[in-house]
């Protein structure tokens, strides 16, 4: 995601220091319990452990894996990123400063993420502690969900309290984690309070007003939990999708629905995208005037994937990208999707519009092949990693685990957990027993 301006330090501290309570907000948005009717369409699907954990852990390692090729040209145009880096067919180390989006440390090393890692990983933590309710009739509690953003903030908030270092460092990176989730935070204390016009406010300037795409940097996460039950990860996108507006819930919803789709023994592209048609519980086929705009948006890329086919240019001679690849033919017909992309850019990289367009281009242009669609990702630039996060994670779980790149996964894994404290797979076991547990999936 676009970085922004963090908060000013001394606004943070006047927030601690009297004006945010966190005790007293924590206990008037407490939780209660009750007992709900458990899903009937339970499990959805059988398969072995094994087979379950190496989707699961596919999808995130995926995820991880197209944020990582992403993170050092995150934002750039294709020209700069051709200057520095040439074609990018792998991961490299991102020599870039910290920012409360990007990065939190200062060049980290080939395999590092940014913010749509850390929020999927979020997302996985919040399933892990409150699965149940994602498998009965009314399925997750937006209101919780809210709930959880607004304590994280809260308690990054009360964390630069105990810092007592001379040194700038340690606030520093307390601000970028407090920057982090601010806008989230207005918009998830308004809606856990069902402070309606407060929410109505903040949603609707989050990100400057724009149609932005917060609910696609966890919305991946959420269709995991559903293999082959594409119709209630929709639903459940859609509901706990409380930072989009207008069509962009749409796009979060799918997105989750097309993941389960992935998350098959015997899933395949045409089932995937399937969704795209098939899944429509509100309605939006039948919205006057426009119809479903993420429908039309899949015509796009369709259209785009089959034209840009068509190129049959021979010589090198007029291509921007001149990697080490003799085909010179599959360059053109890249460079060819690219422009068609270019007509349709939005104002902002990370319109959900815009996202949505690129990962439906990317999947079918390169057939789902998980390399070739991360490097038509990241090369086409703009929000690249967001975008290559969201393709990631559907392959990765249509393609598992040990479908992946071993030079890549193999990275992924280890800078986010020596680097970054992030153990992916200790969270893709957590995630593969708690969907057993819950008869989410009959072991066999």
């Amino acid at each position: 995601m676009k970085t922004i301006t963090a908060l000013f330090f001394l606004n943070v501290l006047f927030l601690v220091s009297g004006c945010l309570e966190p005790t007293k907000e924590k206990s008037s948005l407490m939780k209660v319990k009750q007992v709900e009717q458990e899903l009937n369409s339970l499990p959805f699907i059988s398969m072995s452990r094994d087979s379950l954990y190496n989707k699961v852990l596919g999808a995130l390692v995926g995820s991880a894996i197209g944020d990582a090729m992403g993170a050092p040209t995150e934002m750039w145009s294709r020209e700069n990123i051709r200057l520095e880096y040439g074609f990018v067919d792998s991961l490299d180390r991102m020599v870039r400063e910290p920012s409360p989006e990007g990065t939190w440390d200062y060049n980290l090393p080939a395999g590092g993420t940014t913010d749509d890692t850390r929020w999927k990983v979020f997302m996985a933590r919040y399933i892990i502690e409150n699965m149940g309710d994602f498998y009965v009739e009314k399925g997750p509690d937006p209101y919780d969900f809210a709930k959880s953003v607004a304590d994280q903030y809260t308690s990054e908030l009360a964390a630069i309290k105990e810092i007592s270092a001379f040194e700038p460092a340690p606030y520093e990176d307390q601000m970028r984690r407090i920057a982090w989730l601010q806008e989230f935070a207005l918009v998830a204390r308004a809606y856990a309070f069902k402070d309606l016009d407060g929410y109505h406010r903040a949603v609707n300037k989050f990100y400057g007003g724009d149609m932005a795409c917060p609910g696609l940097l966890y919305a991946p996460a959420i269709g995991i939990l559903y293999p082959g039950a594409s119709d209630l990860a929709y639903e459940a996108g859609y509901r706990l999708s409380i930072f989009d507006i207008g069509y962009a819930m749409d796009i979060t919803a799918l997105t989750a629905a097309m993941v389960a789709e992935a998350m098959t023994y015997d899933a395949t592209k045409e089932k995937i995208l399937g969704v795209l048609a098939n899944i429509d519980p509100q309605g939006y086929f039948k919205s006057r005037l426009l119809g479903r705009i993420t429908f039309r948006i899949y015509r796009e890329a369709l259209y785009i994937a089959s034209e840009a086919k068509k190129a049959k240019t021979t010589t090198g001679a007029d291509l921007v990208f001149t990697p080490d690849i003799q085909d010179t033919v599959y360059l053109s017909q890249l460079q060819k999707a690219f422009e068609m992309l270019d007509e349709r850019n939005q104002d902002v990289p990370f319109h959900a519009g815009e996202i949505h367009l690129i990962n439906l281009t990317a999947l079918i242009f390169t057939d789902f092949n998980f390399r070739k669609a991360m490097e038509f990702v990241i090369n086409y630039g703009r929000d690249n990693d967001t975008v290559a996060a969201i393709t990631g994670t559907i392959l990765g779980a249509l393609h598992g685990y040990n479908g992946l790149p071993a030079d890549m996964r193999l990275a992924v894994l280890e800078t986010n957990r020596e680097k970054l404290g992030i153990d992916l797979e200790d969270i893709a076991v957590q995630l593969t027993d708690l969907m057993i547990a819950n008869n989410a999936v009959a072991e066999n």
